[in-house]
């Protein structure tokens, strides 16, 4: 079933690269969702036996990060074909055909417990963005996908050298020579270790580039200010997402060689400057994509955090996973309408939303709500179990540096989205053609309501899966 998953989206791919229609080729991402997503769904309702050894293994952590990537993508395929329609002077040809290489290469991340080739997966999914996030044809666009190559690909090259220096450590111990996770935590007692926090620092900066951690989260704010709303979604849900899984699986490793001091410090230290850093450029951010951008930089940061506190915020960390993807669909999508309704990115031009686009503006408002905790969205329940974890594991510093940032991030974030809601529309710009219609709001409308039913009650096989995959991350909750 796993190798479905992947050969899905790449079918689809390849069909919409045929279809010469600009019209009905946008149509096929729906059917590649649909597709997935309920595969998908049917692993987790039926999870596959575990398979020890093996390059691919789609355990609790990587099943969990599909199923958010494959809903996410989901959203965004629906909301493609009003989007796409809309903007009919643009070839979607490419668009298309990326976005649905991004969900295979996603796909193969998820199942993959090959360090190598997990490293494979998650540079695909570099590329095949790079083009999307160009797609407006523009200075800025341009210099925007630049940034995001070279910074992208510096980081996954760094990244690559800690693969390196994680499978000499094994030739430096006289161990077999494996890439293969399960192996590897086997050996990590015996690993050297300077050769492996050589390879956790570079597989840090390398997987922490593509999440856009601080300092290396410089290629975001102009990528997600430029790509398309749909693109800057599966920019900030899925991609980044992809890199917090390539630094779980080498925490996995560095987590079983019984030494957890210097990484546990190492990433709280990234967490911390990677908040401090987000709170920092949100307050003043009058480019409300951009804002974006720093949030996603400020969620990164908790990832990190988590990682690093251990114990129940590691199971937070999972909900996490699953909150930080779709409030993301929400709030870009919800932003990409607002952009085009008022032709402008700036909270100074596009004011007052709710009279002009009034279903985008109520949900920027309400992904705004849920991107920063408040209750009933899964954020909440997810940010609640780091602070828990901070006080009650010996952590009240850090604890208390979480609250003043995110406070101070919320604050930012506020003097950005509520001007662009509650305010007065322009009388000096014309009116844009835009309106709000069904498969530009339905989307969002379905991930905000996801968000606010598993913030209250969590299903079953949810909550299981969940604990599955915080149990791998060896914590008892």
């Amino acid at each position: 079933m796993f190798t479905l998953l992947v050969l899905i989206p790449v079918a689809g791919a390849l069909i919409a690269w045929l279809i010469p229609s600009n019209v009905k080729r946008p149509w096929v991402m729906p059917v590649t969702a649909c597709l997935h997503l309920a595969l998908v769904v049917a692993i987790v309702a039926a999870p596959p036996l575990q398979s020890r050894n093996e390059w691919i293994d789609l355990d609790a952590i990587g099943l969990l990060f599909l199923l958010e990537v494959s809903a996410l993508f989901a959203a965004c395929a629906f909301y493609s074909v009003s989007y796409l329609h809309y903007r009919r002077e643009r070839n979607n040809r490419v668009l298309c055909m990326g976005m649905q290489v991004c969900l295979a290469a996603m796909s193969l991340a998820a199942g993959v417990h090959h360090m190598g080739l997990l490293w494979l997966a998650i540079e695909t999914t570099t590329l095949s963005m790079a083009p999307l996030v160009y797609f407006n044809r523009n200075a800025r666009s341009i210099e925007a996908t630049w940034k995001y190559m070279l910074i992208c690909s510096v980081g996954i090259a760094l990244a690559l050298l800690g693969i390196f220096f994680l499978a000499y450590s094994t030739v430096v111990a006289g161990l077999p020579p494996s890439l293969l996770l399960e192996p590897l935590q086997g050996y990590a007692p015996r690993l050297p270790a300077g050769w492996l926090n050589a390879a956790f620092v570079f597989l840090l900066v390398g997987y922490g580039t593509k999440m856009g951690l601080a300092p290396l989260h410089t290629w975001k704010p102009d990528a997600y200010g430029e790509a398309p709303g749909l693109v800057g979604a599966m920019l900030a849900g899925g991609l980044a997402n992809c890199g917090f899984i390539g630094l779980i699986r080498i925490y996995q490793i560095c987590m079983a060689s019984g030494d957890v001091h210097f990484y546990r410090a190492a990433l709280l230290g990234i967490g911390l400057l990677s908040l401090f850093t987000a709170a920092a450029f949100l307050v003043h951010q009058t480019d409300f994509k951009r804002m974006l951008a720093y949030s996603s930089v400020e969620h990164m940061g908790l990832f990190a955090v988590a990682l690093g506190l251990g114990g129940k915020a590691l199971y937070g960390a999972m909900l996490h996973l699953i909150g930080n993807g779709l409030a993301k669909g929400v709030l870009f999508l919800a932003a990409g309408n607002i952009h085009r309704a008022f032709a402008s990115k700036s909270r100074d031009s596009a004011r007052g939303a709710l009279r002009r686009a009034p279903w985008s503006g109520a949900l920027f408002l309400a992904g705004f709500l849920a991107m920063t905790g408040s209750p009933p969205f899964l954020i909440f329940s997810s940010e609640y179990s780091f602070f828990v974890a901070a006080f009650t594991q010996g952590h009240p510093l850090v604890g208390g540096l979480l609250a003043v940032l995110l406070m101070v991030a919320f604050l930012g974030m506020a003097m950005t989205v509520l001007p662009v809601v509650f305010g007065e529309p322009p009388k000096n710009r014309e009116r844009t053609k835009y309106h709000d219609a069904p498969l530009l709001v339905g989307p969002p409308l379905a991930l905000l309501t996801i968000l606010g039913v598993v913030g209250v009650w969590l299903p079953q096989p949810l909550y299981r899966l969940v604990n599955a995959a915080a149990a791998l991350l060896e914590v008892a909750r």
